[in-house]
């Protein structure tokens, strides 16, 4: 037995596999017989088969064939040529078959099987089809045996959990798409529009710089973590990266921002120009801030903020509003980004949102950090802070999330919010008008649409905000729905959480992301669908 031969020779037809077992018998060899679907070959049924080979001189696999399957929709995943051949690589199996019948029970009375081998699971199984397939081999003087049991895995249970992991919002999603007219050639007509937007960005480069370590060690000195490094990555951050998504989806961004005299500071504008971004600057006499990551494989285990805060006299902050107004003034939308780096101060935020406003149609804004300006923005059609940084500004940790909302649109007078929340994905707000003075009426006067996150797994979460609000900001440029805007914002963060760093995300990604959402049969349509009357988000 496992002798080397090729895999195809091991798949075998009916006649030939009554020919070779005839032969077997003939020469006294003992032939094992396991029988299952084996849509997915995983470690059980390595351990299980190679218990059975154990047991004879030759160890037959036969298989379901797709017409018989009944695991469930859209069972089997491999077709049944696949799965034989799957199973015909492997050194312990000698001869594979596939069975067009539901059950073995037919196919053990031909193959007799000296010795036929189920799961332990089965030794205390009462379902009549095992039952049949038990008489069967009894019948003709063979054996059941069970395997060792000694790990139980289930094809339906991983496959079931492989779906969830690949989209865990999977009924939030079709509801989604039915709700709001999702249909796939009006969101990819949206990604193609935006080449040759004009977008306006203005906030602080930061250089993103991940330092890949060797395996951590324990200093000698003292109970301290050792990193060695063997390798640098750094990346145009903060607003930079924001102006890169725009320009690798074909837009025209202008980036308005502080930068340095410095051979960096003019590589920095070189390497965006070769982009496709423009630079406008003032000049400030610090250094490009930078954020120093290690990791350990694809782990952080340290971060390093090498900031030293900018600091803008009135003459400087006049500057760089009179630059910021005479990019948007050819431009269809603008972006206001603070990274609470000094560069934008409170009333210089303020003032540059009121600068940008007539100038544009869409305007978004969004933070990071603590130090940031989050409630200088005014006059916006977006804001886009995670709910703690939300919470921050408005000094608000006990209320209700739609009230908190409500609050910052008011005080901000601006139109709308994307509220990111992590591996939970992200909640647009969108304000209804509503004249009525009842003491909630805030609760018909927003309304709010959760839109999952589209991955399973974040290898790397940075930057995924600032894909999500530049697709977005453009998509509403455009004339996108809100919902619209935020389905490709999250898809872009989606593509965005599978990257090690900060690069820029294409159309290719967003086409991609939807494309794995029809891989989910999700239900897109090219027929409009019946909109229902938006139903108000209460807390």
């Amino acid at each position: 037995m496992g002798e080397n031969r090729i895999a195809s020779e091991k798949v075998l037809s009916p006649e030939r596999l009554a020919s070779l077992r005839e032969q077997a018998r003939a020469e006294g060899r003992v032939v094992v017989q396991c029988h299952g679907c084996f849509d997915i070959v995983h470690p059980g049924h390595i351990r299980h088969l190679r218990h059975a080979a154990g047991l004879g001189d030759i160890l037959l696999v036969t298989i379901t064939g797709d017409a018989a399957m009944v695991k469930g929709s859209g069972r089997p995943l491999i077709p049944q040529e696949l799965r034989a051949e799957n199973l015909a690589a492997l050194d312990c199996v000698d001869w594979v078959a596939i069975d067009p019948r539901a059950t073995a029970a037919e196919l053990l009375d031909e193959v007799r099987p000296d010795v036929y081998v189920k799961g332990r699971e089965y030794e205390t199984n009462n379902d009549p089809r095992f039952q049949a397939e038990r008489e069967a081999v009894e019948r003709h003087g063979g054996r059941v045996v069970f395997s060792s049991g000694d790990i139980v895995f289930s094809s339906t249970a991983l496959i079931a959990a492989l779906q969830e992991s690949a989209n865990p919002y999977h009924a939030r999603v079709m509801q989604l798409v039915q709700q709001h007219d999702l249909r796939q050639d009006r969101l990819e007509g949206l990604i193609d529009s935006i080449r040759g937007l004009r977008v306006c960005v203005v906030g602080q480069v930061i250089c993103d710089t991940y330092i890949m370590c060797d395996r951590p060690d324990v200093a000698g000195e003292g109970p301290i973590m050792s990193l060695r490094p063997v390798e640098w990555r750094s990346f145009d951050g903060g607003a930079a990266i924001l102006a890169r998504h725009l320009a690798a989806l074909g837009a025209h961004p202008v980036l308005v921002t502080g930068l340095p005299r410095s051979p960096e500071a003019e590589a920095l504008r070189q390497r965006l120009l070769a982009e496709g971004v423009e630079t406008r600057f003032i000049e400030v006499g610090r250094p490009l801030p930078e954020k120093q990551r290690f990791l350990v494989g694809s782990q952080k285990v340290m971060k390093l903020d090498l900031l030293d805060p900018a600091t803008l006299d009135a003459g400087m902050q006049r500057r760089l509003l009179r630059l910021a107004e005479e990019a948007a003034a050819d431009c269809q939308a603008a972006i206001v980004v603070d990274f609470g780096q000094g560069l934008l101060t409170p009333a210089t935020t303020r003032a540059l949102c009121s600068a940008l406003r007539p100038h544009v149609d869409i305007l978004t804004g969004d933070v990071s950090g603590r130090r940031s300006n989050l409630l200088h923005m005014r006059g916006m059609d977006l804001l886009s802070p995670s709910e703690a940084e939300l919470r921050d500004a408005m000094n608000d940790y006990d209320d209700g999330l739609n009230a908190v909302v409500w609050k910052m649109l008011e005080q901000t007078e601006s139109r709308g919010a994307l509220i990111t929340l992590g591996e939970d994905g992200l909640i647009a707000f969108d304000r209804v008008v509503d004249n009525t003075s009842a003491p909630d009426a805030w609760r018909a006067r927003i309304v709010g649409e959760h839109i999952p996150s589209f991955t399973s797994h974040a290898i790397d979460p940075l930057g995924c905000g600032d894909a999500m609000l530049s697709i977005t900001t453009a998509a509403l440029a455009r004339g996108a729905t809100y919902t619209e805007a935020a389905t490709l914002g999250s898809l872009a963060a989606a593509a965005h959480a599978q990257r090690l760093g900060n690069p820029a995300i294409s159309p290719h990604d967003l086409r991609q992301g939807l494309r794995r959402l029809t891989g989910a049969r999700l239900a897109w349509s090219s027929e409009p669908v019946t909109r229902p009357t938006p139903v108000s988000m209460v807390s």
